[in-house]
């Protein structure tokens, strides 16, 4: 595993659990001390973690966030779900990363593709995608939402609007069988329409928690999405919905074909 890698997992372990042991991380990685310990010094250098004795854990003010907490709920369907999207993304593509945790998931399952051209909207997706070498990453800025820790304003979209790119991940914050897919901040979804008819494939990343979720604002049609990756199947009435639409349902608990079709 080379080093950018290593220190991406260091941080993916930090996220799930707050704080670990050098002993701890070593093991996971199948490396000595000596080499966890650069790894964290280059890490505290960039101000993205804090050495403590006999370990290492994140700044607080980033444990405090809202994104960070959300990050860590349902972390294991989330990582699962992140994995099966992964699949859709070959090397040399264009692809956009939204703002949502899954989705940051999604940008960590992309380390072992070379060339790949990102566009994204969170700093949290950029910042892990800054991390390796092979991907040129492009951000979609103005003015900051504190709590998404991304832009949604009409800067953003402007720029992120010049883009076509192969695949767009897009995370819901709910999925209903009636209305599609919605959200509950008008900028947010917003900014998320404005994505759908630049891409040539739109996936949606959404764990099953999100069929129970009343929506506030709506983002997309079943029509407007190619692919809902979850890793529960959905109730009947939305999975109906999805198939009538066009929309293909891929569940991460099972494998999960990729790829362009």
């Amino acid at each position: 595993m080379i080093q950018a890698d290593r220190i991406a997992g260091i941080l993916a372990a930090l996220e799930e659990q707050g704080s670990s042991s050098i002993a701890s991380l070593a093991e996971r990685f199948d490396v000595s001390e000596e080499t966890i310990r650069r790894d964290v010094r280059q890490l505290e250098g960039g101000g993205r973690v804090i050495k403590v004795h006999g370990g290492v854990t994140l700044p607080v003010t980033r444990l405090e966030a809202p994104y960070r907490r959300r990050l860590r709920d349902q972390v294991e369907a989330k990582r699962a779900i992140a994995r099966c999207a992964a699949g859709f993304v070959e090397e040399g593509m264009t692809l956009f990363v939204d703002s949502g945790t899954t989705s940051f998931w999604v940008a960590q399952e992309l380390g072992h593709l070379r060339d790949l051209v990102l566009v994204t909207n969170s700093l949290e997706v950029a910042s892990e995608a800054l991390g390796r070498a092979e991907h040129r990453v492009f951000f979609a800025g103005g003015a900051m939402n504190v709590d998404y820790r991304s832009a949604f304003d009409a800067d953003a979209v402007g720029y992120v609007r010049r883009f076509v790119p192969d695949v767009a991940v897009l995370s819901m914050g709910a999925i209903e069988a009636e209305r599609g897919f919605l959200d509950f901040d008008p900028d947010e979804a917003a900014f998320k329409r404005a994505v759908l008819d630049r891409a040539r494939r739109v996936v949606v990343v959404a764990d099953h928690g999100k069929f129970a979720r009343r929506g506030t604002v709506h983002v997309a049609d079943f029509g407007q999405v190619h692919d809902l990756v979850t890793e529960q199947a959905p109730p009947g009435p939305v999975a109906a919905a999805a198939g009538a639409g066009g929309t293909a349902l891929h569940i991460a608990a099972r494998p999960c074909e990729g790829g362009i079709s």
